[in-house]
């Protein structure tokens, strides 16, 4: 191990990405490209189907900000991969700026935590409509929605300029070989000189922001709405409301389970293997499913994806307002 008199301040890393593996390589390419297009899809024709509605609930309002952040997301980290993927002259890894992985890694985080804060207040809008469901229209506004969505946004940015300025003041030596795709938080902390568990400190604290503290809010109202639906007496409506949380869950399982696994542990316990492999999942595969998750099962959305797939005839009249819990 380097000591810290040897550390460098780098212009730039290289990523290895998936350079040991060149017969796999367009294998790879093609495959995150598929993914990749049908992401770019999926949420654009989500974001348009909510913008061509005549009147939006709020429900829609932070669909479409979630498919926005996901489109951003996968913009962030699979482009640069897909370019890496398709250059054969990268034996060892690709370069990377110092500043542009900086940035890289910023808006990783902004978008995910933006996410974070996001799911949370999606499980506070299913409350309300859930649990006061004569008071939804007057306490979940389209002005609280306008906020609760910019709260988002600025916390997630909030924790993502923290936590890159703590982690590239880190001391960093060797090759600046980064063992990743991209320049993720566990791979930079690999590469830094110190062992200290003060290095770790800034990522427990936004673990603790954007993790710990949107679950806790997560599991109380679904806990509230689990009471509310053990005293609904009409079991069509709580088979309804229960299916429509249970997909809510499902995503939001999905994305905690993932991020927890992959940041809430000892530096000592780091593969890159394994981390690579999972965000290789968590970057291509997930931006794809949260929205699809919700928008399908939401019958607005479906009933005006299908109206800008087809044509409709003359004479024919527009379907009927479905409204989904």
């Amino acid at each position: 191990m380097d000591s810290p008199s040897n550390a460098t301040v780098p212009c730039g890393f290289l990523l290895q990405g998936f350079s040991e593996f060149p017969h796999l390589r367009p294998v790879l390419f093609l495959l995150l490209l598929g993914v990749h297009l049908a992401t770019l899809g999926g949420n654009l024709l989500i974001l348009v189907a909510v913008a061509s509605m005549p009147s939006r609930q709020p429900m829609l309002l932070f669909l479409c900000q979630l498919s926005a952040i996901e489109l951003c997301y996968t913009l962030v980290v699979v482009p640069r991969s897909l370019v890496d993927l398709s250059t054969p002259g990268h034996r060892r890894g690709s370069p990377i700026s110092f500043l542009s992985c900086a940035f890289q890694m910023q808006m990783f985080v902004a978008l995910g935590g933006a996410e974070c804060f996001l799911l949370a207040a999606m499980a506070y809008d299913r409350y309300v409509a859930i649990c006061h469901p004569l008071r939804y229209a007057a306490v979940v506004t389209p002005g609280l929605c306008a906020r609760l969505a910019l709260a988002c946004c600025l916390g997630g940015l909030a924790v993502s300029v923290g936590l890159t300025v703590a982690i590239f003041h880190l001391p960093f030596c060797g090759s600046c070989l980064l063992l990743h795709f991209f320049c993720d938080i566990t791979a930079l902390l690999h590469l830094a000189c110190t062992r200290s568990y003060a290095d770790e400190l800034p990522l427990l604290g936004a673990c603790l922001v954007l993790l710990l503290l949107p679950s806790v809010l997560i599991l109380a109202s679904y806990g509230a709405i689990a009471a509310a639906l053990r005293r609904l007496r009409c079991p069509k409506g709580r088979g309804k409301a229960a299916s429509t949380c249970a997909l809510h869950l499902a995503v939001t399982f999905l994305h905690y389970g993932c991020a927890t696994f992959m940041y809430v542990r000892p530096r000592a316990s780091y593969s890159p293997r394994l981390d690579r492999t999972l965000a290789l999942v968590y970057t291509n595969v997930t931006p794809l499913l949260y929205p699809l998750i919700y928008s399908l099962r939401n019958s607005e959305i479906t009933a005006a994806l299908s109206r800008m797939l087809r044509r409709r005839r003359p004479g024919q009249a527009p379907g009927g307002d479905t409204r989904e819990l």
